[in-house]
């Protein structure tokens, strides 16, 4: 299904894998700005876990459409990896924002880190099932990007110099 596809499906990967790096650098950086560590798990819970996942399935997806399979096993395979990271994005928005009472969350919130991802990943299962490889390369690609949008607004949420007002990450 994606052979012609591996040279899209290797930068992608590469996309992915290096963003995951400068995410961990940019929280490894920036842990020292005075964040008390429940916050500060409460941030990543919320925030940098759903980014992190969005460039996993994305990396996930490249590297099984770089593998030697049989077509309807790299069809399962993807359409698998979208499934399990669409009810873990669901899972956890139920665990996370909507159990929120003691602190306001930007309404954005919710549907920038969870609700657009897991209906991202679902098109993309379906349409890596269905063997449409320009359609799930798009949505990959798609991902890719929210998750980069994901990214920059925790990143500007984390940067120095932001208001230290007890409000929770990011503004959305």
């Amino acid at each position: 299904m994606l052979q012609a596809w591996n040279g899209f499906y290797a930068l992608l990967g590469a996309a992915s894998g290096g963003l995951i790096g400068l995410v961990f650098i940019v929280v490894t950086l920036t842990s020292g700005l005075g964040l008390d560590r429940a916050r500060a798990l409460r941030g990543a819970s919320q925030y940098l876990t759903p980014t992190v996942l969005q460039f996993s399935v994305v990396l996930m997806a490249s590297a099984v459409s770089l593998a030697p399979l049989a077509d309807g096993l790299q069809r399962a395979v993807l359409a698998l990896v979208a499934l399990a990271a669409m009810v873990f994005t669901l899972a956890d928005t139920l665990r996370v924002h909507i159990g929120v009472t003691q602190r306001a969350i930007h309404w954005s919130d919710p549907w920038c880190y969870a609700i657009v991802p897991a209906i991202g990943y679902a098109l993309f299962g379906a349409l890596a099932l269905a063997g449409w490889a320009i359609g799930s390369g798009a949505v990959a690609l798609l991902i890719l990007m929210w998750g980069i949008r994901n990214a920059w607004d925790l990143v500007t949420w984390l940067a120095p110099g932001r208001p230290d007002d007890g409000s929770t990450p990011p503004p959305g």
